[in-house]
């Protein structure tokens, strides 16, 4: 089904789970929040409201607890003091950066869960009618109480709008790009992507006061996140997102909270205009700090020049006490722009490190594709794209020479490939600690700059010390990127690199694939990561692999005016 498809049939009136609600002045209060684990205090005394229509990134880097903030506004954590308030008939849906979809269940069954609320208030009054027809203890206590439960019950369940939920469970599914024939295929038959999109359907079908959004887009397409877009954009009545996802985050937010040191800046602003007040507040920050630095160098200047002279005991006593009661002005995290990070030079390889001709890919009956052709020259820089299974990683895989396929696959003369897969960091040695797992592969003269090449992606000090085990999913990412670094290559083949990454790696990252002299292939959702990186696309869908001599905002522009064309002739 075509994107604009999908926009349109998510425009019908989707049932609300609640009762109507009563305009509030607020929806929903986070009131002086505070975590504290092992002695370590994550943040304190965070304190703002979500009102309606807000549509918030929560910013800050890894591990300044976003996703933590995020499952206590949720209800799925507890703070160590605080409280989070909102009405209650207020609806607030969650969706976490790890899927929880159960395996057992078919598509639809997964969907339906969306209307587990009315289908047990149905279940429970079927059960209480049950027991009247049964029941003749007319006048006890009891069968009062069960009268007044069922009235009760029926009174909810009919002020709620009559619906079909078989139809609205099938008219969702089929608009989030979903056939009839995988509405009874189990969840566990589908890929992260499409999991994400059940999960995103069962959001949409409770029509919530209040969404919670943790890194939405890792591994959803790029046509995926577009619809996502459209709905949080004209749908949704508050959302509060952390991504990674640049252009995702400046599309849908009008207000940005950043978490940093333990504490919240506010910023009534989308996030590109967050970044420049960002950066103005850094800069005071810092005059401040310096001006308190000066200060505090003058009067110990004094201290210690007069402590011992008779006739200046009262000033020295007097900027001693002027000293204990500064307060050492703060000064939030650095910036890591100044980082700067370099592949190793590439050496020099064929004309065409790359030639598919005639490719056709099949598992079982299954065509993944057919007759695909692609001559990549060196020095290229090109992106694969389409959504999910349509055979982006399966193509990568032919080319690496893991799988079977008809058709010719040749590598050009001297290709040396580097290849990031999208679980590379999954196949980690957790027992390994950070500086083992670099210094187990290093050899020759890079040995000698393992810990500066670990501090350019953000390892340094005790970090280097972690077990493997307990970083988290960026923190793994950059491990395994720096394990592709230490050896050159001329092929550099990178599958959905910025998964889990922040934002500023991601700028690293693209800087150094910019700079990097050979020739590079890119899997990736992640349209402001290829803008200005690709300078050609191969598209997979309908089985086919198409080339477009566009970079990726020429690609997207031309795809929009082709289903626009697509949508015209389907409704003559």
């Amino acid at each position: 089904m075509l994107e604009e498809e999908w926009e349109y049939e998510i425009k019908f009136p989707i049932l609300s789970l609640s009762l109507q609600h009563e305009q509030h002045q607020y929806m929903i209060s986070v009131d002086a929040v505070a975590v504290e684990f092992s002695g370590r205090t994550l943040f304190s005394d965070i304190t703002f409201n979500i009102n309606d229509k807000d549509r918030i990134a929560l910013m800050g880097k890894n591990g300044a607890g976003k996703s933590t903030l995020l499952k206590i506004i949720a209800g799925v954590e507890k703070p160590t003091r605080g409280k989070i308030s909102a009405p209650q008939d207020a609806v607030i849906a969650y969706l976490p950066q790890h899927l929880l979809t159960h395996d057992q269940c078919t598509v639809f069954e997964e969907t339906s869960k969306a209307f587990s609320a009315i289908l047990s208030m149905k279940t429970e009054m079927e059960e209480l009618n049950k027991q009247l027809e049964t029941r003749t203890d007319y006048e006890s206590d009891e069968y009062m109480e069960i009268i007044e439960k069922v009235t009760s019950l029926s009174e909810k369940y009919y002020s709620i709008e009559d619906i079909n939920i078989d139809s609205e469970v099938e008219k969702t599914l089929l608009g989030l790009g979903f056939l009839r024939s995988d509405f009874q295929r189990p969840t566990s038959e589908f890929s992260g992507g499409w999991r994400m999109r059940i999960e995103l359907a069962k959001i949409l079908l409770q029509n919530p006061d209040l969404i919670l959004l943790d890194e939405p887009t890792n591994h959803m397409d790029i046509e995926s996140i577009q619809w996502l877009e459209d709905f949080l954009i004209n749908q949704a009545k508050a959302v509060i997102v952390i991504s990674h996802d640049r252009a995702f985050v400046d599309a849908i937010t009008n207000r940005t909270i950043e978490v940093t040191m333990g504490r919240i800046y506010d910023y009534k602003v989308p996030y590109t205009h967050y970044l420049q007040l960002r950066k103005e507040r850094r800069e005071q920050q810092q005059k401040q700090f310096d001006d308190q630095q000066k200060q505090i160098a003058e009067i110990t200047e004094f201290i210690e020049r007069f402590k011992g002279t008779y006739s200046k005991t009262l000033q020295v006593q007097s900027r001693v006490k002027m000293l204990e009661k500064i307060e050492i002005i703060e000064v939030d995290e650095v910036d890591t722009s100044a980082l700067n990070l370099k592949f190793p030079p590439a050496p020099r390889s064929g004309n065409y490190p790359v030639i598919v001709e005639g490719l056709t890919k099949k598992y079982g009956d299954h065509l993944v594709f057919a007759d695909a052709n692609l001559t990549i020259e060196r020095g290229e820089k090109i992106a694969f794209v389409g959504r999910n299974g349509e055979g982006k990683s399966t193509m990568i895989k032919a080319i690496m020479g893991e799988i079977d396929f008809e058709g010719n696959m040749k590598l050009g003369h001297n290709s040396i490939i580097g290849y990031f897969a999208q679980n590379q960091a999954s196949l980690l040695d957790e027992e390994l600690s950070v500086f083992e797992t670099i210094d187990n592969i290093a050899v020759g003269e890079i040995r000698t700059k393992i810990k500066d090449i670990l501090g350019a992606f953000m390892f340094s000090g005790d970090a280097i010390n972690k077990k493997v085990k307990v970083l988290s999913g960026g923190e793994k990412t950059r491990l395994a990127m720096i394990k592709l670094l230490l050896q050159p290559v001329n092929l550099l083949i990178l599958d959905e690199p910025t998964n889990h990454l922040d934002i500023k790696t991601k700028d690293i990252l693209k800087d150094a694939i910019k700079a990097f002299d050979g020739t590079v292939i890119l899997v990736s959702h992640d349209r402001d990561f290829l803008d200005g990186l690709a300078t050609k696309v191969f598209e997979f869908g309908n089985k086919k692999v198409k080339e477009h001599l566009y970079d990726i905002a020429g690609f997207l522009k031309i795809k929009k005016m082709e289903n626009l064309k697509d949508i015209e002739r389907k409704v003559k």
